[in-house]
């Protein structure tokens, strides 16, 4: 399921949250950059527990791209150049690329297997904005 910016959605399962408390308007993640909070403990925020069922507004979706490899870029570089002009190659070294495409197909595959991760910012019609939160923590509404 793809969300979108602007769809209503619902939390899919209740989320227990905790961590550090920071005002939003701080550019810094860390709680020791502001000079009220102690350097040492920062804010401790205990936990905040939101249940299913919470509707609110997609507002921010955020893609994750993964890094490729070498042998992965090796991989797609190799499957293009057979799959382009691998016809007008002579048979030996046509067979030499396959190999060399065959050698790298294990890592292709684990590359592949790893899903995306996207992950949204969530406004709840009661006010709460859950960011960075991944996007398959929500169905449509």
């Amino acid at each position: 399921m793809t969300l979108t910016e602007g769809q209503r959605v619902k939390l899919a399962e209740d989320l227990r949250l905790s961590g550090q408390v920071v005002r939003a308007d701080e550019s810094s993640t860390d709680p020791a950059s502001d000079t009220d909070s102690d350097p040492d403990t920062g804010w401790g925020a205990g936990f905040l527990a939101l249940g299913a069922g919470i509707p609110g507004t997609v507002e921010r979706m955020n893609e994750h791209r993964r890094e490729k490899g070498q042998e992965v870029r090796e991989y797609e570089r190799l499957t293009s150049l057979l799959d382009d002009f691998g016809h007008q190659m002579p048979p030996g070294s046509r067979k030499q690329l396959e190999e060399q495409v065959a050698s790298l197909k294990p890592a292709w595959e684990r590359y592949q297997e790893h899903e995306q991760r996207v992950t949204v910012r969530v406004r709840f019609d009661n006010g709460f904005v859950l960011d960075e939160a991944p996007a398959d923590l929500f169905t449509p509404a």
